[in-house]
């Protein structure tokens, strides 16, 4: 029991006990919860949209299907899946309430309401039976979880045979001086917005950081593949500033 305790991961840069992390990142996220959609919008200059609608063209939602989106904070995931799945359900799980009293809130969740649920939780272990859900999303997130592979575990415990992983995540950019110049973008910019926008510096100093702890495109393949899932496949957006991952439960 004592070994468990003593273990360590990081954040962002730091390294701390592995017991503290779910309550720092959720301390990050208390903080940005009513800013998080504005400065999404202007970290990406928008782009984060369209990745998510590359998002779910890869996914290509269907009728009756069941998602579950993790770490889906303010719900932008699970809207854009439930307008093009028409006749659908989407849960929306995230470990701070504060994002998900945000994603109540908006517009979309009120259209949505009868299709729609929110729910307080933890990736890493998480509230619902064997083989409940035809489709596992997770947007930004999986970079924050305490134990990713914990977290995958769980993605394909809860997914039904046939069900579908899909993760988007910032990467790693293939070409060394392009990774340059996004860094210093990322160090220098990222943090003065959240100054600017949110009052918050230091939260979007370990969110820049936690982007560069997490592993690189064919890593986290490997990661997911180790986890159960096949046919793993992923696709570089914007020159690898994010990647989108999928598997397949078989």
């Amino acid at each position: 029991m004592s070994e468990n305790n003593d273990k360590t991961t990081h954040f962002g840069y730091q390294s701390v006990p592995e017991k503290s992390k779910a309550g720092m990142v959720h301390g990050v996220f208390t903080n940005v919860a009513s800013k998080y959609d504005i400065m999404n919008d202007v970290m990406s200059a928008g782009i984060h949209r369209i990745w998510k609608d590359a998002m779910m063209d890869w996914l290509a939602p269907r009728s009756g299907q069941r998602l579950l989106d993790v770490a889906g904070g303010t719900g932008d995931i699970a809207f854009r899946f439930l307008k093009r799945a028409g006749e659908a359900e989407a849960i929306v799980l995230d470990m701070t309430e504060s994002m998900l009293v945000e994603g109540r809130q908006r517009a979309d969740a009120t259209s949505l309401a009868n299709q729609l649920d929110w729910i307080v939780g933890d990736a890493m272990a998480l509230p619902f039976e064997n083989n409940s859900f035809d489709v596992y999303t997770i947007s930004f997130g999986i970079r924050n979880v305490t134990r990713i592979e914990d977290a995958l575990s769980e993605a394909y415990r809860v997914l039904r045979p046939g069900g579908r992983l899909m993760v988007l995540e910032f990467s790693q950019l293939p070409n060394p001086m392009m990774q340059k110049a996004y860094d210093l973008y990322s160090f220098n910019v990222i943090p003065r917005m959240g100054q600017l926008i949110a009052n918050d510096r230091d939260s979007y100093q370990y969110l820049v950081e936690s982007i560069r702890k997490f592993p690189d495109q064919e890593r986290f393949a490997d990661m997911i593949r180790t986890a159960g899932f096949e046919n793993v496949a992923y696709r570089d957006m914007t020159f690898g500033v994010a990647a989108l991952h999928s598997g397949w439960k078989i």
